[in-house]
């Protein structure tokens, strides 16, 4: 059998570590460089690959075709593939073809990262045998290959679930749907919720669906489509699913989560990670925790415990009276609506990038009420420019050292200086990682 992997990336280089351990033939494909630590594993494992280029005459001549998430299926050479009768899937896909793991799927536009990594830490806590992989963690499939462990928590975007077919989760946990990635669904919201929907496919009437009730667009898709398993849904204001098996919601500052016979309370204010996003974040956490049979001590010890998140509302450092704030991961409106909504202090907003369509209406109301001035960072600042122009003071900036100029001269004592994009990073960055990791390099040297 011979298995061509598309992308040499972290998914895909797993991928390739787990074909040749089931003894495919493997050939892996990257039509740009290689990172050297990709490079390396591939040549230490003695697997054929490309780099700077695709063979198309070695791709088409695969019986199974692993392809990276970034690639998008509307490719002329993804059409052509599956024309000819070529399956292709996504990495976590291939894993879950050979692993008899119980998985927890976690997906949503906003709060993913931080739910699967909580969700992590707590069974982590509990003393369960749990990896850590998709969009965070090392590859599913490298750890299936190599390191394998009877439970997974797996954050999947809506490109990898877009690749996922026979794949099931034992416990599935949407967080919400937002507007985004547009510009990859023909820039139709339905499509792009359709594909977070897939996270349900093939799942049993034992298995657990967590969702957000306050998501609208999840509420509305739920009464189109009829849902196999257990439900429990999450909310910040009081119980609104009656008639579930379990769910969560807020008693006064008493975050309330119960799941059948077992109930657990926490004040919220003994949550190691603030604001109302991470409220629903814990909430989505501790139902999957719960299903799992994570006892009540263990779950109070994992949410008073869990570390900050890289990139997500990180305060970086105090200069002066200023808390410089990175929250580079907020690469949709969604994200930086909760990040605005948990400052309490005048904020010096950092905002820009690649725009995915975004429309900025619903953050005119926290501007006004919390924004001093908007700092645009990008290489065209346009579409941030017409709309927020008339809400507060707006600095156009092209750089790295022309935005950190710009902060320094508009924050004062007691402000918060907060990067919260809004975009995607692709214009002046690698990725949202290196926007974050550069932005707080810079901070430190202050």
């Amino acid at each position: 059998m011979k298995l061509v992997i598309l992308g040499g990336g972290e998914s895909g280089v797993g991928a390739a570590l787990l074909g040749q351990q089931l003894q495919y033939e493997v050939f892996l494909s990257d039509k740009g460089k290689l990172a050297d630590v990709y490079r390396q594993a591939l040549q230490t494992h003695r697997i054929d690959f490309e780099e700077g280029k695709h063979t198309e005459e070695r791709i088409f001549a695969a019986d199974l075709v692993v392809k990276s998430p970034g690639i998008p299926d509307t490719l002329p050479m993804i059409v052509a593939l599956r024309r000819q009768g070529i399956e292709v899937i996504s990495e976590i896909e291939f894993a879950g073809r050979h692993t008899d793991a119980r998985m927890v799927c976690i997906t949503g536009s906003n709060g993913k990262t931080t739910t699967t990594l909580l969700t992590h830490h707590i069974l982590k806590t509990a003393g369960m045998d749990v990896g850590l992989a998709g969009n965070v963690g090392r590859s599913l499939a490298a750890q299936v290959a190599e390191n394998a462990h009877p439970l997974y928590v797996v954050e999947l975007s809506s490109f990898q679930l877009d690749g996922m077919f026979r794949f099931r989760a034992d416990v599935a946990v949407l967080t919400n749907i937002t507007p985004d990635h547009l510009d990859r669904y023909d820039h139709k919201f339905e499509n792009y919720v359709a594909s977070k929907f897939r996270i349900l496919n093939n799942m049993r009437p034992q298995d657990l669906f967590v969702y957000g009730t306050d998501s609208e667009a999840v509420q509305q898709k739920l009464q189109t489509v009829k849902v196999v398993p257990q439900m429990a849904g999450f909310t910040y204001g009081e119980c609104r699913e009656k008639g579930q098996a379990g769910g969560a919601w807020m008693e006064g500052d008493e975050v309330v989560v119960r799941w059948e016979e077992k109930e657990f309370r926490i004040d919220r204010k003994e949550i190691s990670i603030q604001g109302r996003h991470n409220v629903y974040n814990a909430m989505a956490a501790v139902l999957a925790c719960l299903r799992l049979g994570v006892s009540s001590e263990k779950m109070a010890e994992g949410l008073r415990t869990f570390p900050q998140v890289e990139h997500r509302l990180e305060t970086v450092r105090v200069v002066d009276g200023v808390t410089y704030v990175n929250d580079s991961k907020a690469t949709n409106v969604d994200s930086a609506w909760y990040a605005l909504d948990s400052m309490t202090t005048p904020v010096v907003w950092i905002a820009g990038g690649t725009d995915k369509g975004n429309d900025y209406s619903v953050l005119f109301d926290l501007v006004r009420q919390k924004v001093k001035v908007l700092i645009c960072m990008g290489v065209d600042n346009r579409k941030l420019i017409d709309s927020f122009s008339g809400i507060c003071p707006v600095v156009d900036t092209h750089s790295l050292p022309e935005m950190m100029a710009a902060a320094r001269q508009y924050a004062t004592a007691g402000d918060t200086v907060l990067l919260s994009p809004c975009c995607a990073s692709f214009d002046l960055f690698k990725n949202y990682e290196n926007r974050g990791e550069l932005f707080k390099a810079a901070v430190k040297e202050l």
